[in-house]
């Protein structure tokens, strides 16, 4: 479009040169001894002087004429110049062209407007700059095309141009789109070994269907043709039709402008097996080595696709050892009478490179260092493709980033060096919440919760909760420091108290108080496992009563230091305290893509603890944590859970304490469930926990839109689990039978849905609908299950 306006100036100079200023051109040389411009209304003569090539003192001659109206002209500023003498002055008489006062686009639905603005302000065509008939049937052509190439081929685009005062014009582009033309028949001409049906099967573009009207796949669009073209390619060069053709492509359209007819001429060609594929060129690393990369054999049927594969993996392969812009080029020769193809592999390593510098962008909310350490690629190393996306997974895993890309960018002058540039998206870096009520049951209600992953900047994690009302108040504070020393030890430490009422929201009244504290470490011992190890310190005290549940009267009455105090002739206190002091160690597997949301990698965790010599009660736990994501599709995932709990009570200990019971159903476990409502129940027919837990999720993650995926998801879900008792404690029926709660494989809970969750300011939203297959209608011994299809909870991120 720029060229066009460039000529049409050039074409209107030379006439101008022709038939301007005659009173110049005509009479002999003068020297010029002052200027004088005519006929400016908003340009400054300034402007006109600063492109003149004359000056006060010189000669003006014929060709000094023509250069100045050329210099002036081009300026395409104004319509018409002319220069004349009046004595010794030389007048500069100018039209100007007007100037655009509005510039509007009306009726446009396929291209955004803002998209249009933006590129026809690229040409001159906005609001203050100078107007050009010329540039504006260029807009029209443009506008035009740009509707073709998109089907729309009854598109009308009119401009009105409105004089306006002061020499300004109004420019209005009205758009009728049209309807896009409809395919109406794709004929492939030349095909012998596969049907019309299998190939047109493998286009984007599709003859009219009963889907079509929501698929929009029988509207012809100029870019999908080509992309359905070389899809074609593809599809017979992968099957071994290596000289495969399209010899021509006919696009018709019926007089109305509604139909179009495609007809592909395509020449099969002959079907080639792979005779040898050997390596040429510089070969930086063994040629065995590379050649265990090469995907294609001899005796296979050619396959394009496995030969691009080869290349990529052979410059990945390469890109780790620092050869990062390596060329590799698969060339086959055809043996076109034997029906046989060579493959040869160029390789050409050019220069090993090496990083210079790396640059993080995106945020200022993070301090250097945070970044730095979570680095696999070194400053003045060689770039290592491997190293890059190790960086880039680990920056992404930090919970307070949303979305990291990299990109190396040649240093100018030094071909083997590289600057690598990380482009970081901050997201949310925790959360907060609180509230104040008031309900006849708990009376008054505190709570608050604080949590940040990147406090101050540092990547340190800071958390406190406050949550008190009539059956609890807890208070809680800790502190992770992900990075200790240069080895990448962090350190965690906590302390709580909780004075609680119920375990869970659905328990029986247990008064239970704890002052607890602990200190953590885990140290990376690979790039993807740690190891963890910690002392935890626990003063107790658990308290019940004469009218308390059987449970909970046997384990303070025999655990700890168990104490009674007489209340009245009807009620007595009975209550425990002790000490507890448990070593904790455990191993760690962490390979996942990021910290939330993710869909690669996995996640395993196997924590252990004992309590160790001194303490009142003694007891161990061991918990096994699993998380595998499994590729389906390009864009469909799997994720597996799988949760194992184990505690057992030790020497005089009767069972383990019962703050440390497993509890399952909803959410975490078994969706469908009520929460913590499966399992071993108390005399009073609430939950009690069990010191086993099993439970497992398989979930199929639903694809979700680029911009949504790191901050929500849907999946659906099958879900099984319960949790057992297999220690001393005593369970009896509603008639004072034991019962016992001993794992049973066909008491495992099941029940499939549909989940979704978002990560919100508050934490993370969860939402879940599901059906219990296999839920307890009750009986005169047991219990029946309770289930709850629609579950709601908001939890920790991070």
């Amino acid at each position: 479009m720029r060229a066009t306006r460039q000529a049409a100036c050039a074409l209107f100079c030379a006439l101008t040169l022709v038939v301007a200023s005659p009173a110049v051109a005509q009479r002999e040389e003068f020297t010029v001894r002052n200027f004088r411009v005519e006929g400016l209304q908003r340009i400054a003569e300034g402007t006109v002087y600063n492109y003149l090539p004359i000056n006060i003192g010189d000669t003006v001659n014929p060709q000094r004429v023509r250069e100045a109206i050329r210099a002036i002209f081009a300026t395409g500023f104004f319509r018409d110049v002319e220069l004349r003498r009046d004595g010794d002055t030389l007048v500069i008489a100018v039209q100007e062209r007007p100037s655009i006062q509005s510039f509007t686009i009306d009726g446009n639905k396929d291209i955004k407007t803002d998209d249009l603005m933006r590129s026809l302000s690229g040409v001159g065509m906005r609001t203050g700059r100078t107007f050009d008939r010329a540039i504006l049937e260029e807009v029209t052509q443009f506008l035009t095309e740009q509707y073709f190439s998109r089907g729309k081929y009854g598109v009308i685009v009119d401009t009105e141009v409105e004089e306006l005062p002061d020499n300004q014009v109004a420019i209005a582009i009205n758009i009728v789109e049209g309807q896009r033309a409809r395919i109406r028949q794709i004929n492939i001409v030349g095909n012998d070994t596969f049907t019309d049906k299998e190939l047109r099967k493998q286009f984007t573009l599709s003859m009219p269907r009963w889907d079509s009207w929501f698929r929009q796949n029988d509207r012809y669009a100029r870019e999908t043709l080509q992309g359905d073209l070389e899809t074609l390619r593809s599809f017979y060069m992968d099957r071994g039709y290596a000289d495969f053709q399209i010899e021509s492509t006919q696009v018709a359209i019926s007089p109305d402008k509604k139909d179009m007819f495609i007809t592909i001429n395509i020449n099969e060609g002959d079907r080639y097996t792979i005779s040898d594929v050997r390596l040429a060129g510089q070969l930086p690393v063994p040629e065995s080595e590379l050649m265990s990369l090469v995907l294609v054999r001899e005796g296979q049927t050619f396959s394009q696709r496995l030969l691009n594969q080869t290349a990529e993996l052979i410059s990945f392969r390469l890109g780790a050892d620092g050869y990062a812009f390596a060329e590799i080029n698969p060339v086959p020769e055809l043996d076109r009478e034997n029906r046989q193809a060579s493959v040869t592999v160029y390789i050409e390593p050019r220069n090993r490179v090496y990083v210079r510098r790396i640059n993080f962008g995106g945020t200022d909310r993070v301090n250097d260092e945070v970044f730095r350490r979570e680095m696999r690629q070194i400053e003045g190393s060689y770039l290592s493709n491997i190293d890059v996306e190790r960086s880039k997974v680990r920056l992404q895993r930090l919970p307070f980033i949303d979305e990291v890309d990299s990109e190396t960018v040649p240093v100018p002058g030094s071909p083997d060096q590289v600057d690598l540039d990380f482009d970081i998206e901050y997201g949310l870096p925790g959360q907060f919440g609180g509230g104040l009520g008031y309900s006849a049951s708990q009376r008054l209600i505190l709570s608050g919760n604080f949590v940040h992953s990147n406090f101050r900047g540092t990547g340190q994690r800071v958390a406190a909760e406050i949550n008190s009302g009539r059956f609890s108040d807890i208070y809680s504070v800790s502190h992770t420091n992900p990075y200790t020393n240069i080895d990448g030890v962090s350190r965690t430490v906590s302390v709580s108290y909780r004075d609680i009422v119920q375990f869970t929201s659905q328990a029986s009244d247990f008064s239970t108080k704890t002052l607890s504290s602990a200190l953590e470490y885990a140290y990376p011992i690979t790039e993807y496992q740690s190891l963890r190890v910690g002392l935890v310190w626990q003063r107790a005290e658990l308290l019940s009563d004469n009218f308390s549940t059987l449970q909970a009267q046997q384990w303070v009455r025999n655990n700890g230091n168990p104490f009674e105090a007489p209340v009245s002739e009807q009620l007595t206190l009975f209550g425990t305290k002790f000490d507890a002091y448990e070593l904790i160690a455990g191993w760690g597997y962490d390979s996942r893509n990021r910290a939330l949301f993710a869909d690669r990698g996995a996640r395993h965790r196997v924590s252990m603890g004992i309590t160790a010599p001194g303490s009142d009660v003694e007891y161990f736990t061991a918990n096994y944590e699993g998380t595998q994501y499994v590729r389906l599709h390009r864009w469909l995932n799997m994720r597996f859970n799988l949760d194992l709990g184990y505690a057992e009570a030790l020497g005089s200990t009767t069972s383990v304490p019962p703050f440390k019971n497993f509890f399952a159903g909803g959410p975490g476990t078994v969706r469908g469930y009520r929460e913590s409502r499966l399992g071993p129940v108390d005399s009073f027919g609430n939950p009690y926990g069990g010191n086993m837990l099993v439970a497992g999720q398989a979930e199929v993650i639903l694809p979700m839109p680029d911009t949504w995926r790191n901050r929500a998801r849907f999946v659906l879900f099958y879900d099984m689990g319960n949790v057992f008792s297999t220690e001393g404690v005593e369970f009896r029926d509603p008639s004072g039978n034991p019962i016992e709660y001993r794992y049973d494989y066909a008491k495992l809970k099941h029940s499939v849905g549909i989940g979704a969750e978002w990560l919100a300011p508050l934490g993370i939203f969860r939402f879940s609908y599901s059906i219990p297959l296999n839920a307890f209608e009750g009986d005169s011994r047991l219990f029946q299950d309770q289930t709850e299809r629609f579950q709601f909870t908001i939890g920790s991120a991070f």
